[in-house]
């Protein structure tokens, strides 16, 4: 019997509408009562892998494999030279042999689907170029929390403002149409989502009567809007072209005169770091309508529920596999070779 293929996260759309909003529902349960998923305990180990400067992503995913009974056996992508030293593919068929999941901050989307495309055990997006779905499902539960609930996700409207064809923007045009939000997205020409990311979010739309749009006009994409987003104008590793990126941005700043556009409660997200007074301005960024540390926090527990649930979903393969296995008195049947 060929064993399953394990449940990944590698960008929004790996989780269906319901399996979204049932980690956000669990995402709100653990943070209320931060031991009572213990899915990792033995310990199972969960390899942490970073490319990239890491600091909420790390401290999170490290905290939250701990709170679960699990060890954080974090390892250091650049040292480890993965695909430069040793190939992906290795390093995938390696690691899967060590531990019970793969979390990985790395470049090029194309990475993280090699990994898991070889790694045997689940493997989540902790970032990418293309997509950080685990920031979005911490953005989800910090607006939900502050809302009501998840339900109350549904036909608010968001605004993301800047490089719209960053990671981040591009993981809120897809989760945010999957929770039935109204998502608008608006940058400088060049600096959208991609085409096959707009198909995904419109597809979601129309499951969850959502809806997605790329608006030209920043002050029209920020009109009556219920949540506000930015993100750094420049990203790891665009650092060289600093100065002409500030300049195309400068009409895409998230500071008073947007604020005031848009709904008189809209909530003001940022993932971090901030660069106050570019992206964003101090004034809002630490004003009462910001909710960027309760964000920060909420990466710890949204990513405890999806880590939990890929291994609730994993264990109930496995189950269904030993059961097929088993004759029809069961006893033994066909083995599994694991």
């Amino acid at each position: 019997m060929t064993p399953h293929a394990p449940r990944h996260f590698l960008r929004d759309d790996d989780l269906t509408v319901a399996e979204q909003a049932g980690v956000l529902d669990l995402a709100a349960r653990l943070k209320a009562e931060p031991f009572s998923e213990r899915v990792l305990e033995g310990p199972r180990t969960v390899a942490l892998v970073f490319d990239k400067p890491t600091l909420r992503t790390q401290s999170s995913f490290a905290v939250a494999v701990a709170e679960m009974g699990g060890f954080p056996y974090v390892v250091d992508g650049r040292l480890a030279g993965i695909g430069e030293r040793e190939s992906i593919a290795d390093v995938a068929r390696v690691l899967g042999r060590q531990v019970s999941m793969i979390v990985w901050r790395t470049f090029g989307q194309e990475r993280i689907e090699e990994m898991a495309a070889y790694a045997g055990v689940p493997v989540v997006n902790a970032l990418t170029d293309q997509f950080h779905p685990c920031q979005a499902l911490a953005d989800l539960q910090t607006v939900a929390e502050q809302r009501g609930g998840v339900e109350a996700l549904r036909g608010m409207t968001v605004a993301y403002l800047g490089d719209a064809g960053a990671n981040v923007a591009q993981s809120w045009a897809v989760a945010g149409p999957t929770a039935g939000m109204h998502v608008r997205v608006s940058g400088p020409t060049g600096f959208l989502p991609t085409e096959d990311v707009l198909a995904a979010g419109r597809a979601r739309a129309e499951q969850t009567g959502g809806s997605l749009a790329v608006v030209e006009d920043p002050a029209d994409a920020v009109a009556g809007a219920d949540v506000l987003i930015t993100d750094t104008w420049i990203s790891m590793g665009r650092e060289a072209e600093a100065a002409a990126r500030e300049a195309v941005f400068e009409d895409w700043r998230v500071d008073r005169g947007a604020l005031d556009h848009a709904a008189d409660d809209a909530l003001v997200l940022h993932c971090l770091p901030a660069y106050r007074g570019k992206e964003i301005t101090a004034e809002v960024l630490e004003g009462p309508q910001s909710v960027v540390w309760d964000e920060a926090e909420n990466r710890r527990h949204a990513q405890k529920a999806l880590m939990a649930h890929l291994a609730h979903a994993e264990r109930a393969q496995s189950s269904a596999e030993r059961a097929q296995s088993s004759g029809p008195d069961g006893g033994p049947g066909i083995e599994v070779v694991m």
